[in-house]
Parts: C-alpha cells; sequence; structure tokens
C-alpha cells in the first residue's frame, strides 16, 4: 500500500472535493510507484472519494500494470481522444464533480479546459501546497533511496576529479562523467551537471562551455543523480594546483558558513535561522553582498522541492525533512566558490547524503 496515496485520499474528504487530478510524472510516481517520462502524451492520476485510477498511453499500460498501486488503469492509443475516454469513465461513476483539486504550479491551460470541459466547469482548489506538505517528511524508504543517489553523487565527484587536466574543458570534464555514471547503471542526472573552470564560476548558474582548465584555479562541480526515482545534489570546489591566498580566503569563508549551518540543523530551528547562521558569517567577511542565492531548498523525487530556506523564511524544521545546505560566494568574472550537502533531519541533528570531503582540496596537476 503506498501511504502517500492514502495521505493524499484524505485530502478528499478534508476539503469535501469530488476528484482530484495530478499529471506531473514525478508526482505520479511518488502516488502510485509507477515512474515514467511520457512525454507529449497524457498520463494523469484521478482520485476519488472511494477510489482511483491511473490514465497512461497504451504503451506503458504493461509497465503501469506491472508496477502501480493503483490497480484501476486505463490507457489509450495514439489515434484516440484521451478525454472522451475519461469522461466515459467519469460518467460511469455516477456522480458529480462540483470541485476538483489540481496543481495550479504545473497544470497547462489546455489540459486544465479539457479537465473542466469533461466535468461540467467545475470550481477548482488549487492542492499545490497539500502535495508539498505530504512530500516534506521523507519514509525510511525514500530516504534509502536518497542514501544511494547521494552515494551516487560522491561517485561523480570522484570521476570529474580525476578527469582534470590543463587544457581539459568543462563540457569534456561533464561529458566524462554522464558516461562514466551511465556505465554505472545511473541514467539519469537530476539537473545539467556544472563544472566551472576559474572566473566562470562568479555565475552562481554558470554554464560548461568550451573554457579549458588552466593551472592554479578554482574547480567547481555542481551535480546530482537520480536513483531509483530519487534526487541527490552536492557542490564542491577544488583547487587545480596552487591558489591565491584570497581564493582560499574566500573558500575557507564558504565552507565555515557552510558547517556552521549544517550543525545547527535539528527539530525546532527555522529556515530562516539556518539562512541566516550561514548568511551572517559570509557577511562578517565582508562578502555578503557576494552570497546572492537563498541557503537551501528541499530535496526528494525532485531536485527542488519544499520548503526553501532563505532570508526571512519562518517555517520550522522537522524530523524527517531533507534539504540543501549551500552557501557561497561568487565575484563576477573572477572567482566562485559554492560547497552543498544535502541532508536528513534526524531527532536531535542531521545527517547527509554525500560525504566527498570539504576542507580544501588541492588536486595535483596532470
Amino acid at each position: 500500500m503506498n501511504q502517500a496515496l492514502e495521505r493524499l485520499k484524505q485530502t478528499i474528504h478534508e476539503h469535501n472535493l469530488d476528484l482530484l487530478y495530478i499529471d506531473d510524472p514525478s508526482l505520479i510516481g511518488y502516488f502510485t510507484d509507477f515512474e515514467s517520462d511520457p512525454h507529449e502524451r497524457l498520463l494523469a492520476l484521478f482520485v476519488l472519494k472511494d477510489r482511483a485510477f491511473l490514465f497512461t498511453p497504451f504503451l506503458e499500460e504493461n509497465d503501469a500494470r506491472a508496477v502501480s498501486s493503483v490497480p484501476d488503469i486505463l490507457s489509450y492509443k495514439d489515434e484516440e481522444n484521451p478525454w472522451e475516454i475519461i469522461q466515459t469513465k467519469l460518467i460511469s461513476f455516477n456522480q458529480s464533480y462540483q470541485k476538483i483539486g489540481i496543481m495550479e504550479n504545473n497544470l497547462t491551460v489546455d489540459r486544465y479546459n479539457q479537465l473542466l470541459s469533461i466535468t461540467d466547469n467545475p470550481k477548482t482548489l488549487d492542492i499545490s501546497n497539500i502535495i508539498q506538505s505530504i512530500q516534506l517528511i521523507k519514509s525510511k524508504t525514500e530516504f534509502n533511496k536518497m542514501v544511494i543517489a547521494g552515494k551516487m553523487a560522491d561517485k561523480a565527484l570522484e570521476i570529474g576529479i580525476n578527469t582534470l587536466k590543463v587544457g581539459i574543458s568543462e563540457q569534456e570534464v561533464v561529458a566524462e562523467i554522464e558516461f562514466q555514471l551511465k556505465k554505472l547503471g545511473i541514467s539519469e542526472m537530476s539537473f545539467q551537471t556544472m563544472v566551472l573552470f576559474g572566473d566562470h564560476a562568479g555565475s552562481p548558474h554558470g554554464t560548461p562551455g568550451a573554457r579549458k582548465l588552466k593551472d592554479n584555479e578554482l574547480v567547481l562541480f555542481d551535480l546530482g543523480v537520480v536513483a531509483e526515482g530519487y534526487t541527490s545534489d552536492v557542490t564542491r570546489t577544488f583547487a587545480f594546483g596552487e591558489i591565491s591566498s584570497e581564493a582560499a580566503s574566500i573558500y575557507d569563508v564558504v565552507l565555515k558558513a557552510q558547517e556552521k549551518a549544517q550543525a545547527a540543523v535539528k527539530p525546532g530551528i527555522t529556515t530562516g535561522e539556518l539562512d541566516n547562521i550561514a548568511r551572517t558569517v559570509i557577511e562578517e567577511a565582508g562578502y555578503g553582498d557576494y552570497f546572492t542565492h537563498r541557503l537551501g531548498h528541499g530535496l526528494g523525487k525532485t531536485v527542488h522541492e519544499y520548503p526553501s530556506l532563505s532570508k526571512g523564511s519562518t517555517m520550522e524544521i522537522k524530523e524527517g525533512m531533507c534539504f540543501s545546505l549551500e552557501p557561497g560566494i561568487y565575484i563576477e568574472n573572477k572567482i566562485g566558490v559554492r560547497i552543498e550537502d544535502c541532508v536528513y533531519v534526524t531527532s536531535d541533528g542531521c545527517i547527509p547524503f554525500t560525504h566527498t570531503p570539504k576542507k580544501l582540496t588541492s588536486i595535483t596537476k596532470k
């Protein structure tokens, strides 16, 4: 039995809804155990007060039946109109659909209009926050999957480090990391792998390109993998050869900020307090204007989930939550340093999913 689906069903009664509609493949995997990327085809979960059914492309039907915790599975072929099939199914339940829960943050206008047209234009309720709250506390099974994803992220860093040599490009390092991971059974990254050299790391979300590695500069890796449907996310910054005293000093500030925030994680502290702990370290070192993003974000089925650990946020940290802690200092066109672990909150602290050492490491030049 999928416990998350049971909690979702409670939403129907708590908010007096007639129907819940979800078509985010990641959430469908979360609630039904069926992982799929249907591309442009419709994959949707329908939850009613006393039942649920999964609607899949015909190409996915057998795979869904093999693993889905929702036994009622309906499918359609490419030449068929999926909404006509869904409408017939809904009519068969002999009930009205006056109030429907939807995910406003990812439902397309076209699908919204189609849904309303087959249910007599009902009122809708955005259930995005409800879904977020259900996903917030991770189960032991989820934790174990994220541990695997974390181990593979550490492996990706190891591959990346071993690839570094003078003259290699950022894109070449990315390609080698992902090629070697595929040979180990990892077919999907959590997000676009980021490898940035020297001044390129001065942009928090830089894009790896043809920039070639030089002697005596920093290398920033930001990456993650998907393992058994769950993600990882880690950032490490390494010295390639001997770096300047300024670069080493900036690294020490970021490391102190990250470690201090991670040590403070425990149930009862707020997301904003954690952000403030890291931000204060950086501000007191004179680099406050160069820490330009939030401290962290939630992690689970996707790499950016609820909550947001940002300045002024007030959510109380609870046991079982998972999120990133990733302070950074970025001086445009000059230098960038970020250090990140994602953690699982325990009764009195937290457990990181990644364990690559954070102390500044100098990589021997090849």
